[in-house]
Order: C-alpha cells, then structure tokens, then sequence
C-alpha cells in the first residue's frame, strides 16, 4: 500500500501526505539553483514515461521492449507539425498522443497474438523498426541529426524559455498523468487489467476477451508515453532517432523495475533514482555505466519488489489492501471480475 493509494482507514492522511509533497514540488524551484530545477523537470517527464510503462508492464504484465517508440512518436509528431507545418506545439502535443496512441494499438494488436520471448522480441522489432525510419526518413526526421523544434511556445503569454514556467508546466502534466492513471488502475478496467496480470487463463474462463483489453492497456500506455515525448520535444528543444532506440526502452525498464512494478508511484522513484545514480556518477568516473549496473543488479537481488515495493510491505497492514494485492486476487479466484 502506497501513501498515495486510496485508503478507507486514514483518508485524512493520505491527502495530507499527497498535499505536502505537491507543496514541496510547487516550493522547490523556488529555493534551488538551476542545475537541481533542471534535473527534477526531467525526472517529472521521464516519469510519465516510465508510469506509461507500468501500466503496461506492472499493472497488465506485458514486458515490453519498444514502449520508446511511442515516445519518440510523440516527440517527433510534436516538431515535425511545428517545423514543418507551424502548428502550434500544445496542438502538435495533442496529435502526437494521438500518433503514439494509435501506433501502439496498432503494435499491440499484432504483437498480443503471441506470449514471453516471442512478444518481447516483436516489441523489439517494432520498435527497431520506427527508429529506422526516422533515420532512413532524413526529409522530414532530419535523420541521424535529428531535428530542432526551433522555438518554444508560450502558455498565458510566458515563453518555456523561463525554467520556472517550464518546471511548472511540467509538474502540472506529471501530477495530472498521475491522477488519470491513478483512477484507471483503481477503475473496473484496471481491475480487468490486474486480472489478466494474475490469472489471464482465468479471466478467460469467465468471459473476458482479454486479447482486445491487452491492446487498449498499449494504446493508453503509448499514449501517455507519446504525452512524455511531447513534452521531452519542448523541454530539450530537440529530438533525435537515439529517444526510439531500443536502449532507451531498456532504460525505462530498469527505472520500472527498480522503482517497483505495479505501483505507479515506484517508477517514478525509480527514475529519480536512476537519474541522479547517472548524473553523479557519471560526474566522477567514466566507469559510470558499470558502476549504476552494479547497483541495479544489487537492487534487483536484495530488492527484489523494488524500492517502493519494499517500503510498501514495511507500511501499517492496517490499510486497506493497494490494486493488485491479495484482496484482488482473492476477487479473482471468486470469479467477481
């Protein structure tokens, strides 16, 4: 259990918790230098990113390799409307979720028809399969060199050039992604979600097509990821093939895993983590890779729910079991979904 799940015995708690940590959010720009500032606002959006993951990986148990794809379709469909065409950026963030949506549903649908080693190579493939294009595409994608935004949009008349209104712009995205990926997760679809996690066999058996809710579980996964890529676009001013690799979906994965799969709250720990791990490791050694690869395997074996996932055992049982827990699959073995 999560102090950000609901909970029916300490409500009051709860929401006081989630309001201290947004007024720490909100207060935190305010009081740090611009390397810190800068640093959180990329944690923010790599965490809609890695939270997009979850849904699908924690929360579905669908383990994919080329979630990054839809994230660079995002980014991409963001700058190519704004340089190619002047569209606005906020218009050109709408179209790319709606890219990133549909290119997940369609990636989902072909790639649900089979199961592990399988599925996760024709993530693989698929994935591998838009970062050549955007590299082959060099007219429109700017190729190997990717392609500049050019000029940041405004939002109430201020320019994201200030960082304060782009760390505020982001904090806004990243709490409301949160909010509406919280209330699926706790909804009947997120129940059905869960199910097929635990015991798809089962939902089966009692009636659900589980193939159809698997792809809807990738098409709002890709499109809070096409969301992140969006946003990622403005923020960086720049986009380029290396956002569709398959690295990169390897990335998100750790940062799922380390933080803690299906808890929403856990990859987003997780992606602090790794990103900080990246930033003053990698400031002290060039043999930073290894020694974040030394931590993470360390993690996986002494950690092995995550780090949230840890923290959420060590929480007063007293509460009221979190999505996913044995409440949930007692409800299963029921037959209630």
């Amino acid at each position: 259990m999560t102090v950000f799940a609901f909970s029916r015995e300490h409500p009051a708690r709860i929401w006081t918790a989630r309001l201290v940590v947004l007024a720490a959010l909100a207060a935190y720009p305010l009081v740090v230098n611009e390397y810190p500032r800068t640093l959180v606002t990329e944690i923010f959006i790599y965490g809609i990113f890695a939270m997009s993951l979850d849904l699908l990986f924690g929360f579905t148990g669908l383990m994919s390799f080329g979630h990054a794809a839809f994230f660079g379709l995002g980014a991409y469909t963001t700058v190519i409307l704004g340089v190619q065409f002047g569209i606005s950026a906020w218009l050109g963030i709408l179209a790319g979720i709606l890219a990133a949506s549909f290119g997940a549903l369609a990636v989902g649908f072909f790639c649900t028809q089979t199961s592990g080693v399988t599925f996760l190579m024709l993530t693989l493939a698929f994935s591998q399969l838009f970062f050549s294009a955007a590299v082959k595409w060099r007219d429109v994608t700017g190729g190997s060199d990717g392609i500049s935004l050019g000029e940041k949009p405004t939002l109430f008349g201020i320019s994201l050039y200030d960082p304060f209104a782009m760390y505020y712009t982001v904090l806004c995205c990243f709490v409301l992604s949160y909010v509406v990926l919280h209330r699926i997760v706790a909804s009947p679809l997120g129940h059905v979600f869960i199910g097929i996690r635990e015991n798809e066999p089962r939902m089966r058996a009692i009636g659900f097509r589980t193939r159809v809710f698997k792809v809807l579980s990738f098409s709002i996964g890709g499109a809070f990821a096409g969301l992140a890529g969006g946003i990622y676009a403005i923020y960086n001013d720049f986009i380029s093939p290396d956002a569709l690799y398959w690295t990169s979906s390897g990335d998100i994965l750790i940062v799922v895993i380390l933080g803690g799969a299906g808890t929403l709250v856990g990859p987003v720990i997780g992606t602090a983590v790794f990103l900080l791990m990246k930033n003053l490791v990698s400031s002290h050694s060039e043999h930073w890779m290894l020694i974040i690869g030394v931590i993470f395997i360390s993690c996986v074996m002494f950690f092995p729910r995550g780090i949230w996932g840890t923290l959420a055992r060590l929480w007063p049982r007293r509460q009221a079991p979190a999505p996913g827990s044995t409440a949930v699959r007692s409800a299963i073995g029921r037959g209630r979904f």
